[in-house]
């Protein structure tokens, strides 16, 4: 494929991710997918649909700033009997303020017919009109062609009518879509060359889902017939079966066929880590065997295949892990893991010779934890403070000594039933000692706003810090355990004045001290930042 023939990556993952069964994004949730998918380089972030739910709401209303990508706001074209200057819904969608717009319509005959319930004309001036509004109001317009492949199979000729109305009314690109996924590669590659006799492929791309398994294949299919924008999902998030994987088809476009895109080499070393990231949103573990960015995914278990891997790794590796991101495990070696070690000591400013013994100290002590149940993928703060603490020191700042906190549920006044906590810290700093009480929503809030009545006298700079997300994950008892050795993984996201973001982590069967451990890292990560010095004495 000529390097001047770049293909344009569309995630769906805040809309059609968030229609995941067990999936609930929130605002902060999305803002920090949307970043990521910015920095690994992605054309369109679709951000939802506004007017849609509150959280969409919030998430347009002040939408992230991004390098690269383009926030997209998603919805219908223009409804039967309205003017598209006079729809109420397609107005949230283009008063959204984002630089472009995906509507979609219906391109199957059956649908206009028993769905609608209109005049085939009807449903394509709908198109037109919805295409020239958006383009009017200064949006980049793009149109998704709803059950595409099911229409054109039932009449090519309506179907085209319907993707070259949004062509000629100014759509930049014109979606074809498997929204049931039960296309096969063969027919999507034969359709999509169909198609772009019309509708020319620098304009087309294309949306399939995965209830055939086929979704990523026919993704790459419709490219290799033209398509020149193609959309799918962190991890094939979806509903049903899920939708096309970007994390399989950004690296197969790349580095099998060779297809320029806004993912170079350098940012694709991030696809791992954004993979993983998703999974830690969740609260759920990642799927190791899942294609490039798995844990497992080049992992050798001894024997014949780790004797050849040792000698040319090419023998059982179809890349090299880190060009993704990635690392291979030799499962019998206590090598594994070294060279991420070094990457991140890179990534946070630590000099260290690669021989250091104090390295592979470090890589024992990550692996212990990892066991334990850390998981510092999505924690790179708590990550930053291990490794510093074990090469250089981190300053002591505070410790905490002790800590209590207790629930009540009563009525209040109002005879409104109500549940309140109250916790108790002690804490030294230098040579003092510090005993505070506080009151707070919840147990962490309590100790949080103890905590913090304690410190900021001495450090003022941790006073406009905030707790923007908490998520706590159960994680299974051992394979050794009695079933009630279970422990608990606090996973916390914490901000600055300047939108600055940190995640930390804790691990412990008790909830709150596993809060607290999460808790005592993001506040000493922010004074370890700010250049803050700890008490002498």
């Amino acid at each position: 494929m000529a390097g001047d023939d770049r293909v344009y990556l569309f995630d769906t993952t805040l809309r059609d991710g968030q229609q995941t069964r067990g999936v609930d994004f929130t605002v902060a949730d999305k803002v920090a997918i949307a970043r990521a998918l910015d920095t690994l380089g992605v054309d369109y972030v679709e951000g939802g649909w506004p007017g849609a739910n509150p959280t969409d709401d919030r998430f347009f209303a002040e939408p992230p700033t991004l390098k690269q990508a383009k926030i997209v706001a998603f919805g219908m074209t223009r409804r039967a009997g309205r003017s598209a200057e006079n729809d109420p819904g397609l107005a949230a969608i283009l008063d959204a303020r984002v630089p472009a717009v995906c509507l979609v319509g219906k391109t199957w005959d059956f649908h206009v017919d028993v769905a609608l319930e209109i005049e085939r004309d009807e449903n394509v001036t709908m198109i037109r009109d919805s295409m020239v509004r958006a383009r009017a109001v200064g949006r980049e317009a793009m149109f998704d062609c709803e059950h595409f492949f099911d229409g054109y199979k039932a009449n090519p000729g309506y179907a085209l009518e319907c993707a070259s109305a949004a062509y000629e009314s100014g759509a930049r690109w014109v979606v074809l879509c498997d929204t049931n996924g039960g296309t096969l590669p063969h027919e999507i590659a034969a359709i999509v060359a169909e198609v772009a006799k019309t509708v020319p492929g620098s304009h087309l791309g294309i949306h399939c889902h995965n209830d055939t398994g086929n979704a990523v294949a026919n993704s790459l299919a419709a490219i290799q017939a033209g398509a020149r924008q193609v959309q799918g999902t962190i991890n094939g998030l979806g509903e049903r079966c899920g939708n096309a994987d970007l994390m399989v088809i950004i690296p197969n476009l790349v580095l099998k066929m060779g297809v320029e895109c806004g993912v170079t080499p350098e940012k694709l070393t991030h696809l791992t880590a954004v993979s993983r990231m998703l999974d830690e949103r969740l609260n759920r573990p990642s799927d190791p065997h899942r294609a490039y960015v798995g844990a497992a995914a080049f992992a050798h278990k001894g024997g014949l295949h780790v004797s050849a891997v040792q000698k040319d790794p090419r023998t059982y590796e179809h890349i090299d892990p880190p060009l993704v991101g990635n690392e291979r495990h030799i499962l019998v070696s206590d090598q594994a893991g070294r060279s991420n070690i070094l990457a991140r000591f890179a990534e946070i400013g630590v000099e260290i010779d690669p021989k250091h013994p104090k390295v592979q100290r470090l890589v024992d002590e990550v692996k212990d934890k990892e066991f334990q149940g850390y998981a510092f993928d999505s924690a790179e703060a708590t990550f930053e403070l291990l490794a510093r603490r074990l090469i250089h020191g981190v300053p002591d700042y505070f410790s905490i000594e002790r800590w209590r906190v207790m629930d009540e549920r009563r009525f209040n006044a109002r005879g409104t039933l109500i549940v309140e906590s109250e916790a108790t810290a002690t804490l030294t700093v230098g040579e003092a000692a510090f005993h505070e009480v506080a009151v707070g929503n919840g147990p962490v809030n309590a100790l949080d706003t103890a905590i913090r009545k304690a410190l900021v006298p001495h450090y003022p700079n941790i006073e406009g810090m905030r707790l923007i997300d908490y998520k706590v994950r159960i994680l299974p008892p051992s394979q050794d355990g009695d079933g009630t050795d279970a422990v608990t993984r606090v996973m916390i996201e914490s901000a600055n004045e300047a939108g600055l973001t940190w995640r930390t982590i804790g691990v412990s069967p008790n909830i709150i001290d596993a809060s607290i451990e999460a808790l005592t890292d993001a506040l000493i990560w922010k004074l370890l930042k700010d250049g803050v010095s700890a008490p002498v004495g």
